[in-house]
């Protein structure tokens, strides 16, 4: 399994690293990080190849995939997971201020697997500790959102919000329309595009296709 992620990884974003670098970096700094504590201990759930966690400032960071080429992909001040984020994490109970995942949960195989990753990043964010979760949005994208081969769980910003707070976690902000859908398959556009659109919420309604939430402990 872990061969074909990295097949299809490969397929997917060859060619479009240093893009999508450039990309998250203007989010990270000029929209996420009202949520990084430069102090805190972050994950990035699902993180691909470390387009966010290796932008974000925080005092311990760690990355959790099952795509082996992630290791290679990462920070040296990453600490790197290869594994099922559905199984017992190997990290303590209560340690995570904030974790953070984008465009992964609808990759897992089943809602059970979801299900058991909540339950798990439950139990090891602190008290107060925050998830903040993106997505493609199902009830904007209709059957887009079954483009990619590996898309196997839909999801919408309620049926997130209703998991998390299934989980006692409470939501603090909801958003149904964030970002647009993917970087893949379209042209690139000018980075000074991102910076305004993120100026800017009133068009993220016409654009976004990604949902966002942010949950509490």
């Amino acid at each position: 399994m872990n061969d074909d992620l990295d097949q299809i990884y490969e397929m997917r974003f060859s060619g479009l690293e240093e893009y999508r670098n450039d990309v998250w970096k203007i989010l990270v700094n000029q929209f996420f990080r009202k949520w990084i504590n430069q102090d805190a201990t972050i994950l990035d759930l699902g993180c691909g190849y470390g387009e966010f966690i290796n932008q974000a400032n925080a005092k311990i960071k760690h990355g959790m995939d099952l795509n082996p080429r992630t290791r290679k992909l990462l920070k040296d001040d990453v600490i790197f997971h290869e594994q099922d984020c559905s199984k017992r994490w190997p990290l303590e109970e209560n340690s995570l201020d904030l974790i953070f995942t984008s465009n992964f949960f609808e990759h897992l195989p089943n809602k059970k697997a979801l299900d058991a990753t909540i339950s798990e990043a439950k139990k090891c964010l602190k008290k107060g500790g925050r998830i903040i979760a993106m997505g493609p949005n199902i009830s904007v994208l209709k059957g887009k959102y079954w483009d990619f081969w590996d898309h196997h769980v839909a999801l919408s910003e309620q049926s997130m919000r209703e998991l998390l707070e299934i989980h006692k976690l409470k939501v603090l902000t909801s958003v149904p329309c964030f970002l647009p859908y993917n970087m893949v398959r379209i042209k690139r556009r000018p980075l000074f595009l991102v910076h305004l659109y993120l100026k800017f919420p009133l068009i993220w309604r016409l654009f976004g296709k990604q949902f966002l939430v942010v949950a509490e402990k």
